[in-house]
């Protein structure tokens, strides 16, 4: 029933400050029952209890709504306009200490692909970017940085060699990499945003947000970009009304704000 579904969201968001009403019901529904069915609690009223006992449980429902799914370099061709006509583009305009965000970064597979990209052009020493994501569980998997080999499938062959490690099946990304992310628990839905940003990478996170969520999300997202500054989404997402928030196209999959805004 509908008003078992908005008391367990109503809770959820007491427990765990996640507004699950801003994500579309449907998808969203269908992931949490499944979840409920497969631990063997029968309806919501039970599974909040649960949760309220059990931290183990709690931690991997959030996990698990949070919907980590990533990879190193997803969607090569966009990282390619990215490394070969973006970066270049905010270094003229920025200088080479850029602002970077890269939001609701799951695994940590997009920071650290963020870093090697601006590796290119200056030395690690000089590259921060700021890592956030609604799930303590999978910021510290992100800080451990061990991977499959199907998540470093696109890296680059240079970087894969340089910066990391084969150990059987799995493949340890480098210190010296990580040095240069900074992993910070973060709501989109609620918590401040960062100010000042060159560049905002959000990719494939807010297909899963309502229409309203959506937009309220990008609007913020403008808010916190530098003039000048870019935001690149994910392959299956788009900015439909990008033109009255204010942002510019500078490619598909990639907005700015205006120099002039």
């Amino acid at each position: 029933m509908q008003y078992d579904y908005d008391y367990f969201i109503g809770e959820i968001l007491k427990i765990t400050q996640i507004d699950l009403s801003s994500y579309k019901q449907n998808q969203m529904k269908r992931r949490i029952d499944a979840f409920i069915s497969r631990h063997d609690v029968k309806g919501y009223e039970n599974f909040i209890a649960e949760i309220k006992k059990d931290k183990v449980l709690l931690n991997e429902f959030v996990e698990y709504i949070t919907i980590n799914v990533s990879e190193f370099y997803r969607n090569p061709e966009q990282w390619k306009y990215l490394t070969e006509e973006c970066i270049p583009m905010l270094i003229d305009r920025f200088g080479k200490r850029l602002t970077v965000w890269s939001a609701a970064c799951s695994t940590g597979d997009e920071p650290y692909s963020l870093v090697m990209a601006l590796s290119g052009f200056m030395p690690l020493s000089q590259i921060k970017v700021y890592a956030t994501d609604l799930s303590d569980e999978i910021i510290e998997k992100a800080k451990i940085g061990i991977y499959g080999a199907k998540s470093v499938t696109s890296v680059p062959a240079e970087y894969k060699e340089k910066y990391f490690t084969k150990n059987g099946n799995f493949y340890q990304i480098s210190d010296e990499i990580k040095k240069c992310v900074e992993f910070r628990k973060h709501n989109l839905l609620k918590d401040p945003y960062f100010k000042n940003c060159n560049l905002i990478v959000c990719r494939n996170v807010l297909i899963y947000f309502t229409e309203e969520a959506k937009d309220e999300t990008f609007r913020k997202f403008y808010d916190s970009l530098a003039k000048g500054g870019v935001l690149f989404i994910g392959s299956t997402e788009q900015i439909l009304n990008y033109k009255n928030i204010g942002y510019g196209r500078k490619g598909n999959f990639f907005y700015e704000k205006p120099m002039d805004a």
